[in-house]
Formats: structure tokens, C-alpha cells, sequence
């Protein structure tokens, strides 16, 4: 009996979807476990479909096609060490999410997992079966219990898997990013460790899907919960575990400890990866956006040439009379501070024709915010136009504040396929843009410095549609607005605590209403980066139609 026991743990990035791309990073994993003299090659959740898959996993053709690749994976792997490996299982007329051990050219044993989380992103209990209580598999004389991700956030798995032989826990996981989640899943796991009293493998998936980011981060705990082995964040990475017998069972040898970034630098990253990935994985290779001038607009210019690089990134500004010099100055400043690419093209022409068009049918009526939106829906054409043409994808750059309240334009500014900033709050692009000045990182792709001005930071936020005008005019004080949300949409709160935390009840009032109301635009906004346990999608899910209101 071996004293020893190798793992090659492979912190990978799959695309949904692509059943023989996934297959050869698989394999390729392999490959360095052979070649590391590893006994078992280990990958995440689902990670031959990946993930989430949604309802796509329970489409027959889809997960038989999953399956197929899997004993193709098994016969491809034959010769060397065991491959673990997340994807769909069947079994009557059951559909499972499984965990594949391959060795030996065949499928050697099968994990179901038994928790099916139903909360925030995820709905499994609608699209798997639960999987029994089961036992540990065995590789090279070793028993290894796998309890697949939200079978770890509960002691029956692991207890049953350590009452039943498991030498140490291997946890296979699809766990999505959102803001101070490694203290969340390093808490539990040590909880579990502790149950336990055997060592702990947290291996998880990395990369961008849709609106989720998984942000990777695998550990290893030894028994009393001490940390052996960090891995770092939001990128891919392959590391061997050595795994050492002695007088009181398997303990983990120490490995490299990466650091863990700060919550900025981590929902920077999240926002880098997730359109650097959104991108690849929808095949575009460029982008365009409006430039106005603006804090959320030279962030989002600033995401993108990070995440593409500057020779990818078209900036656009579309003046009217209501555009001030300073902003004309601050969008050219940052395009030139970013290296990407500035058009400028005025919307005076084309708004003086469509209020010819329309001059009949409003005569006798005041100008107001029906004027104010054409110049948002003008945009939104024009820069469709670019994108139509050139093929590169427009992104939208309202923030969460706006985004709560529909403070913008359907069909003008909200118009695009992908919004960076969804998920933050105001008052915070202004803290991540001041991050971004002062720190660079070898991931991002744009230049060091401060390449966002600093009066584009310091200025009234204003959308400059008509004389003078500041966002103040129609919204509280940021700093209101975003407590009065932060209550209201991340923590569920009612009216009463509003009130209870310093805010007055008008304020909280109107800013429900406007909530409430602005459902309809949510529902048919562009996706974005997913930072909270509460973004805008997914994660809460409310009625188009609905006349409740708190009375608190």
C-alpha cells in the first residue's frame, strides 16, 4: 500500500456548450498529470458540458452527447493516471448531475450529487434528480469521497462519505463569484474538515458565463482546518497535490499559498473576465461604445480595453448642444489615455431631422422628456449602425443605481449585449475607478497609470439631455440612493428599515416606486457582470406586473 498519492488538480475554463473543447482541456490536464506522475487527474462541476448549463442539460440529444464524450474521454485517457471529471449522469429515466471517474479506458465509478441548490443563480431541484447517499470510489488502493459542490455546504454527504471509508474529500465545484465569497466556502469547508476530521480538496471552476463569473480560487485543507494549498483567483491554473500517509491518516503536503486580492481588485477582475469571456465564447472580437464624457462610461471604455486591449475598443462620442466642453474634453482624454480608438459624431442633424418628422404630431404640446429621450434613442440607432457594420459588439454602461430605478432610456442607452458595470452601485464605480488609477496588474491589457481623469470622477454626474441638468434633478443623492437599494434590492429590506437606518420615508418611497416600475426595462436589458448575491437577472425575479407596494 502506497504511502503516497499524487493529484493533479485542474482549475480550468469551459464553454458551455462545447462538448469537444471541454473534452481537450480535459485531456490536456491529463497529460500534465501524467507527466507529474499523478495518480488522479481531477477537474471541476460539470465541466465536460460547462457551466451553468440551464435547461440545455436536460435536452436528450445534448446529454447523451455529453455522455458519448465522456467514454470517448475514458478511451482517449486509458494509458495513465485516473481522470475525474464533472458532467451529466442518467440513470432510469433520471438525469443527474454526476462526477466521472475514468481509468483504465472506462468509466470506473459515478458520484450523484444529492444537494441540489435552488437559491440566487442556480435551479437544479427543477432540471436534476437527487442522487443517494452514497460511498467513496477507490483509486490506486485510495478511498476518495467527492461530494459535488452544494453537498459540501452540508454535513450529510461528507459525514456519511467519512463513516464510510472516505480517506480524505475531494469537492468538485461550479461555485459562481460574488463579492467576499471565499470567506463564505473557506468557513464552511473548514466546518466540514473539522466534522470530518479528514483533509479537504475545494476544487472549482474559473471563467466567465453569461452574467456568472466563477472565480476559481481551489484550497486544500489538512485536518484542524490549517490551509495547504491556495490557488489564485479568476485565472486558470493546474497544481499537483502531494497527499501523504502518516500515524493519523492522509494529510496534504504545503503548496503555494497565492494571494487573495481585495474585494475591488476582485470585482475588477470579475468584470475583465467576464467580457474578455463573454466575448471569446460568442465569437466577437471587438467592441464599441458611447463615450460621454461621463464616470460610467470611461470605466466601462476602461474594462474593455483591459479585457480585449486598446486596438479592440472603439469609442464613440455623439455631442448634441447640451454637451458641455468638459465633457467633450474628459471622453477625448480618456480614449487617448486608453490608446483605443475615438470617432466623434454629432447628433444635432439627425435630431433637428427627426423632430421635423414628428413636429406635427406634437404640435401643440411642451417639449420635455419625450425630446429628452429622442437624443438617447438617436444614440442608440447610431451606434447600432456602427455595430451592424463593423460586427463589434456594443456595450451599455448604466450602472446598478440606474439600472434599479430605469434612470436611462430603453432602446437609447440601454441599447447593447453586454454591461460590465450592471452590478455596482454608483457610489462604488466611483471607488473602482479610483482602484483602477492606482493599480495595474499583468492580466490587465491596458496601459498603467491614471487613465481615467480626474475630473471625470469629481464631476456632478449629469446626462447632459437638456440645459444644466444633474442627475440630481430626478434622483436622491447617491449616496441615499444606494442605501435606500442596498436595503431594499440586496437585503430585502422594507420601508420600515429604510426608515430605521436614517432615511427619510419620502425618499424610500420614491425610490421603491421607481424600482417597481422599472421591471419592465430590466427584463429586456442587455446581461452584465454578477458581483452581489442580488444582481439583476437570476438572482432576483420579480413580476413585470405588480401593483404591491410597502406600506411601512
Amino acid at each position: 500500500m502506497s504511502d503516497k498519492f499524487r493529484l493533479t488538480l485542474a482549475q480550468l475554463n469551459p464553454t458551455v456548450g462545447d462538448l469537444d473543447g471541454n473534452a481537450a482541456l480535459a485531456r490536456s490536464a491529463w497529460e500534465a498529470g501524467r507527466d507529474a506522475d499523478a495518480n488522479l487527474v481531477t477537474l471541476p462541476e460539470m465541466f465536460i458540458t460547462g457551466y451553468n448549463t440551464q435547461d440545455l442539460v436536460m435536452k436528450p440529444a445534448f446529454y447523451k452527447a455529453a455522455i458519448a464524450t465522456l467514454e470517448q474521454l475514458a478511451l482517449d485517457c486509458a494509458d495513465g493516471p485516473a481522470l475525474a471529471i464533472g458532467g451529466p449522469g442518467v440513470e432510469g429515466e433520471g438525469l443527474y448531475n454526476a462526477y466521472y471517474i475514468l481509468k483504465g479506458g472506462r468509466i470506473t465509478a459515478r458520484v450523484l450529487k444529492h444537494n441540489l441548490p435552488n437559491e440566487t443563480v442556480f435551479d437544479e431541484v427543477r432540471i436534476y434528480d437527487v442522487g443517494p447517499l452514497g460511498g467513496p470510489y477507490v483509486v490506486d488502493d485510495v478511498r476518495v469521497g467527492s461530494p459535488i459542490c452544494e453537498d459540501s455546504w452540508h454535513t450529510d454527504v461528507p459525514e456519511t462519505l467519512a463513516e464510510t471509508g472516505a480517506e480524505f474529500l475531494l469537492v468538485p465545484n461550479g461555485s459562481p463569484y460574488y463579492r467576499n465569497k471565499m470567506e463564505v466556502r473557506q468557513n464552511l469547508m473548514v466546518a466540514r474538515v473539522i466534522e470530518t476530521g479528514l483533509p479537504l480538496i475545494y476544487l472549482n471552476l474559473v471563467g466567465g458565463q453569461d452574467d456568472q463569473v466563477f472565480d476559481g480560487g481551489t484550497f486544500v485543507l489538512n485536518p484542524g482546518g490549517e490551509l495547504a494549498l491556495q490557488m489564485p483567483v479568476m485565472e486558470e491554473a493546474i497544481a499537483h497535490l502531494d497527499m501523504v500517509r502518516t500515524s493519523e491518516g492522509w494529510r496534504a503536503q504545503p503548496g503555494e499559498l497565492a494571494h487573495l486580492p481585495d474585494a475591488f481588485e476582485q470585482d475588477y477582475h470579475a468584470m475583465v473576465l467576464s467580457l474578455r469571456d463573454y466575448m471569446a465564447k460568442t465569437g466577437f472580437k471587438k467592441v464599441l461604445l458611447g463615450l460621454s464624457g461621463g464616470i460610467d462610461s470611461a470605466i466601462v471604455a476602461t474594462i474593455a480595453v483591459d479585457a480585449l486591449g486598446p486596438e479592440n475598443v472603439r469609442s464613440v462620442m455623439l455631442p448634441s448642444e447640451y454637451t458641455s466642453q468638459s465633457s467633450l474634453d474628459d471622453a477625448k482624454a480618456v480614449a487617448e489615455n486608453l490608446g483605443c480608438r475615438y470617432d466623434f459624431v454629432p447628433i444635432s442633424e439627425g435630431r433637428g431631422a427627426i423632430t421635423n418628422t414628428l413636429a406635427p404630431l406634437f404640435e401643440g404640446t411642451e417639449p420635455g422628456l419625450t425630446e429628452e429621450n429622442i437624443q438617447s434613442r438617436l444614440r442608440g440607432l447610431l451606434l447600432m449602425a456602427l455595430s451592424n457594420k463593423f460586427g463589434e459588439m456594443l456595450l451599455t454602461t448604466g450602472n446598478k443605481s440606474e439600472v434599479a430605478v430605469g434612470y436611462a432610456t430603453i432602446y437609447g442607452d440601454m441599447a447593447g449585449g453586454y454591461n460590465p458595470i450592471k452590478d455596482m452601485y454608483k457610489t462604488r464605480v466611483f471607488d473602482i475607478c479610483r482602484w483602477r488609477n492606482a493599480n495595474h496588474r499583468g492580466w490587465m491589457m491596458g496601459p498603467n497609470g491614471e487613465v481615467i481623469p480626474p475630473n471625470v470622477i469629481q464631476k456632478p454626474p449629469s446626462a447632459e439631455l437638456r440645459p444644466d441638468q444633474k442627475d440630481s434633478d430626478s434622483l436622491p443623492d447617491y449616496p441615499v440612493l444606494d442605501g435606500i437599494l442596498e436595503i431594499l434590492v440586496d437585503q430585502d429590506g422594507s420601508i420600515t428599515d429604510c426608515i430605521a437606518a436614517g432615511f427619510t420615508r419620502e425618499d424610500a418611497k420614491r425610490v421603491e416606486h421607481l424600482l417597481y416600475i422599472s421591471e419592465y426595462k430590466r427584463f429586456q436589458s442587455a446581461p452584465g457582470t454578477r458581483l452581489s448575491k442580488k444582481a439583476f437577472w437570476l438572482d432576483r425575479r420579480y413580476p413585470i406586473v405588480n401593483r404591491w407596494r410597502d406600506d411601512g
